[in-house]
């Protein structure tokens, strides 16, 4: 084979292997999520199905694009995840009490600025869908297609 083309599949093959991950961490997010729901009895506040809205959909997107593989399917998901990642960085400041609590995002149900869950003293759901959200981003902006074609 040519370099020029041996060097084109091994782009490929990286870009698959980094949306592979992206979707990873999504379906990782995805079940924690349901696991947190349904099997400890959580109920999500409102901004947590917000971030469920954005993450949920990503796995069933991503693998879209990876069978066969089209680099393009980080338009579509890129965006969701930068959502998802506004929201839970939102969740997060409030939980920490740099958001006033006034501005009161969660009228009904279970409030948003309550700490259901925490792990070492700092691991908090909030916390967990921000790193998710993060490392997608990251993921999928490596993968992003900066040739043009």
């Amino acid at each position: 084979m040519e370099p020029a083309i041996q060097k084109g599949m091994r782009t490929e093959t990286v870009a698959w292997v980094l949306v592979f991950g992206a979707w990873l961490v999504a379906s990782v997010s995805t079940l924690g999520a349901l696991f947190f729901g349904e099997v400890m009895q959580l109920p999500p506040c409102v901004l947590c199905w917000y971030q469920r809205i954005f993450m949920f959909p990503l796995v069933l997107i991503l693998p879209i694009g990876m069978f066969p593989f089209d680099r393009k399917v980080v338009r579509y998901a890129l965006p969701m995840a930068a959502l998802g990642w506004l929201f839970a960085a939102f969740h997060l400041l409030l939980v920490a009490g740099v958001i006033p609590e006034s501005i009161k995002p969660c009228t009904q149900g279970v409030p948003c600025s309550v700490t259901v869950i925490e792990w070492f003293g700092f691991v908090t759901i909030p916390l967990l869908s921000l790193a998710a959200f993060l490392t997608i981003i990251a993921l999928l902006a490596l993968a992003y297609p900066r040739d043009p074609k």
